[in-house]
C-alpha cells in the first residue's frame, strides 16, 4: 500500500475505521489517550458492540497490520495520512457541538508533524470548523504548509458500520488541492467503484449535517402522522405503506414508533440549528426544532398510553421493558428512547424490569435504580404490561403464548410497530401501538 494510516480516537467511529482500513490491506496505527482502552484493543477486546467488527479487529491484530498506541509522537512518525475520529458531543447547557476534542487532537499532533502528510477529519462538525483547524495545523506544525487538511465525513449506521465502511454508498472529499484529492482517492481505491463527490470544506461539513437533518425529518414526519392517526382513528402503518409506493417518498425510515435516539442524530440536528443561528440563517432550520419536539413527544405518549392501560397510575405496578439500546444490534444507550421511557415510568412509581440482548451492562451502570433481567421471559415475570421499545429480532420473534404464561396480564405496548397485531390479539393480548387503533 502506498501510505501508512493512523486513526486518532478509538471510539465507535475510530475503532471501526481502523479495523476496516487494515482489512483493506493498509498498515494502521490507532491512537487514544485512554491507556486502558488501548490495552483492551491491543488484546482484541472491543469497547462497543458492533456486528462483524470483533472478527475484523482480531484478524488484523493477528496479521500485524493493526496496532494501537497512546503516543502522538509515534503516530506522527508512522503515518502518511492521519484520520481524526473523535466525538463532538452536545455542549452542556446548550445545543451547539463541543469541538474541544478535535482541537485537542490537532494541538497534540501538530507539533510532531515534521514532514509532508495529510490530516483527514471524519467527525461531524459545525460548518467552518475545517477551515479553522487547517490554519491551526499549519501554524503549529514544524512542516508548515506541507501539512494539509481534508474533510471526509462518515456516514455509518450503528449495527451496520462494517458494511457501511467497506461498501459505502458514497464518499465525500472536502479538499483544497489536487494532491489531497489524489491521496484520498488512493486510500479508498481498494473499495472499488464507489461514487465520489469532491467538494470544498463547507460543503463537505454540511453534507453530514444535512443528511442527518433529512433523516430525522422523515422519521418525525411519520411520527407526526401517527399523532394525527391517533386523533382521527386512522392506522399509521397502513398510511406509511401507501406512502411508500410513491417513488418520491419511498418506504425507508417511514416506520412510525418511539422515534430516534443515539449519540448522533439528536445532538447533530441540535448542533445544526445552533450553527445556523450563529450564521444568521436561523429561519432556514427553524423546522428542525419541531422535528426534535415531535421525536421527544413520542416518548411522553408511550408513557401516557402505558399509564392509561394500568388504570391511570404506575404506583407499584410491574412493567416489563424490552429494549435498552437506542436501536437493535447495538449496545449504545446514549439518548435511548427505550431507557428514557423506562426511567420516566420508574420515576412515577412503576416497578420496571428491563432486558436487552447487548446493552444491559451499560444500562445498569447508567440507571442502577431500575430492575434488570437476563431474558425477555424473566423481565416479563409477573408484569401487568409489557413494552417493546427496541426492535431486536429476538423480541419480534417472541411467542405470544409463551410470554403469556409468565405475565399477570396480557397487555403489550408495541413502541416500534414491529409485531403482528393480529397474531398477538388472537393469543388474547390487549395489543396497543403508537398511531394505530
Amino acid at each position: 500500500m502506498p501510505y501508512r494510516l493512523t486513526v486518532l480516537g478509538t471510539g465507535y467511529l475510530g475503532a471501526t475505521h481502523a479495523a476496516c482500513m487494515a482489512e483493506l490491506g493498509f498498515e494502521v496505527l490507532g491512537l487514544d489517550v485512554d491507556q486502558s482502552k488501548i490495552e483492551r484493543l491491543q488484546r482484541g477486546e472491543l469497547p462497543i458492540h458492533e456486528p462483524g467488527l470483533q472478527e475484523l479487529l482480531q484478524r488484523n491484530l493477528d496479521s500485524g497490520r493493526l496496532r494501537f498506541t497512546t503516543s502522538y509522537e509515534e503516530v506522527a512518525q508512522f503515518g502518511d495520512v492521519h484520520f481524526i475520529c473523535v466525538g463532538t458531543p452536545q455542549t452542556k447547557g446548550g445545543y451547539a457541538a463541543d469541538v474541544s476534542y478535535l482541537d485537542a487532537v490537532v494541538e497534540s499532533l501538530a507539533p510532531h508533524l515534521d514532514r509532508e502528510c495529510l490530516v483527514v477529519g471524519k467527525s461531524t462538525v459545525p460548518v467552518g470548523t475545517a477551515e479553522r483547524l487547517a490554519d491551526k495545523l499549519v501554524r503549529l506544525s514544524p512542516a508548515g504548509m506541507q501539512v494539509e487538511l481534508a474533510w471526509n465525513p462518515e456516514f455509518l449506521r450503528e449495527g451496520f458500520a462494517v458494511q457501511d465502511t467497506l461498501r459505502p454508498d458514497r464518499i465525500v472529499l472536502g479538499v483544497t488541492s489536487e494532491r489531497a484529492e489524489k491521496v484520498l482517492r488512493d486510500v479508498y481505491a481498494p473499495l472499488g467503484e464507489v461514487p465520489i463527490v469532491v467538494t470544498d470544506f463547507p460543503t463537505a461539513e454540511l453534507v453530514k449535517s444535512a443528511a442527518n437533518a433529512f433523516l430525522a425529518t422523515k422519521i418525525s414526519f411519520i411520527n407526526a402522522m401517527a399523532e394525527v392517526c391517533e386523533a382521527a382513528g386512522g392506522d399509521v402503518t397502513q398510511l406509511s405503506q401507501a406512502l411508500s409506493y410513491d417513488e418520491r417518498i419511498g418506504g425507508r425510515y417511514l416506520n412510525a414508533g418511539l422515534g430516534f435516539g443515539g449519540g448522533c442524530l439528536p445532538k447533530d440536528i441540535r448542533a445544526f440549528t445552533a450553527r445556523a443561528d450563529e450564521l444568521g440563517a436561523h429561519q432556514a432550520l427553524a423546522f428542525l426544532r419541531e422535528v426534535d419536539e415531535i421525536n421527544l413527544r413520542r416518548r411522553v405518549r408511550t408513557v401516557d398510553l402505558t399509564r392509561d392501560l394500568l388504570g391511570g397510575a404506575f404506583d407499584g405496578r410491574r412493567v416489563a421493558v424490552l429494549g435498552a439500546a437506542f436501536k437493535p444490534n447495538s449496545d449504545d444507550i446514549r439518548d435511548s428512547p427505550a431507557l428514557d421511557v423506562a426511567v420516566k415510568i420508574a420515576e412515577q412509581g412503576g416497578q420496571v424490569t428491563v432486558y436487552d440482548p447487548a446493552a444491559l451492562s451499560n444500562a445498569r451502570a447508567a440507571h442502577p435504580h431500575l430492575g434488570y433481567a437476563g431474558s425477555a421471559l424473566e423481565a416479563a415475570q409477573g408484569a401487568e404490561v409489557v413494552l417493546l421499545l427496541t426492535e431486536w429480532q429476538e423480541f419480534v420473534a417472541l411467542d405470544p403464548e409463551e410470554l403469556g404464561t409468565v405475565v399477570t396480564a396480557r397487555t403489550i405496548v408495541d413502541g416500534r410497530n414491529a409485531l403482528d397485531a393480529d397474531t398477538w390479539r388472537e393469543a388474547g393480548w390487549d395489543y396497543r401501538a403508537l398511531g394505530r387503533p
